[in-house]
């Protein structure tokens, strides 16, 4: 079942159909290019996933992507199957409300109730990002972008504060501003301060450079833990 969610829109910035088009371009013609890589990886990264713990090879969610459009995102699996997500989904309602202070001044009350349902596996997919792969599927379909603002899930945007809906006003991207720029832990309002900071500038220029430290902070070991 879709889902179409009222956003308020502010224009911010004009739209120009042939940076579009030329994004969109781009998108599908990097992700043809991958496909030999991402099949390889499938094959290699599903068998471990098998051996460690029982479930599918990928994980399947609805997510909120441009103008509040509801679409199926696809990942890695890299959580046990079927574990309990009641405790992680309110710490991201608190989160999202700005009811948590940041990791630095409140490291107990901060970290994601997650650790004890993520996988051996699944934290070396989410140390290197390579759980985020699988997304080069929702580019082609033409529901995300290689580079935007992160999508939500339906309660985190029903969450959001109305400006927070800005970053609506875009495809979501695997990667974004609020990724390669925001700190670990640092408040909700912040990260959406980025996202919306891409959105009123984004370039091809800014694309780019939005890549470039992505694939340095991978390289880095510097991914989701």
């Amino acid at each position: 079942m879709s889902v179409l969610l009222i956003v308020e829109r502010r224009q911010t910035k004009p739209v120009n159909p042939v940076f579009d088009t030329l994004k969109r371009l781009s998108d599908i013609a990097i992700c043809l290019l991958a496909l030999p890589f991402l099949a390889i990886i499938t094959v290699i990264v599903g068998a471990l996933i098998k051996w460690d713990s029982p479930g599918p090879i990928f994980f399947k969610q609805k997510r909120i992507g441009k103008d509040g459009r509801e679409f199926d995102i696809y990942k890695f699996r890299t959580m046990y199957h079927n574990c309990d997500k009641t405790a992680h989904r309110d710490f991201m309602k608190r989160y999202i409300q700005g009811q948590m202070k940041a990791a630095a001044e409140k490291p107990s009350l901060y970290k994601p109730p997650i650790e004890n349902q993520v996988t051996r596996v699944g934290r070396f997919l989410r140390k290197t990002s390579l759980d985020e792969l699988p997304q080069l599927w929702n580019v082609l379909r033409g529901e995300m972008s290689l580079v935007g603002p992160r999508p939500n899930v339906l309660w985190e945007v029903e969450a959001y504060d109305s400006w927070h809906n800005e970053r609506l006003e875009v495809k979501p991207g695997i990667t974004g501003l609020a990724q390669v720029k925001g700190r670990s832990g640092i408040p909700f309002d912040e990260l959406v301060r980025y996202d919306i900071e891409y959105v009123r500038h984004q370039s091809f220029w800014l694309d780019i450079k939005i890549i470039w430290w992505t694939v340095s902070a991978v390289l880095k070991g510097e991914g989701s833990a």
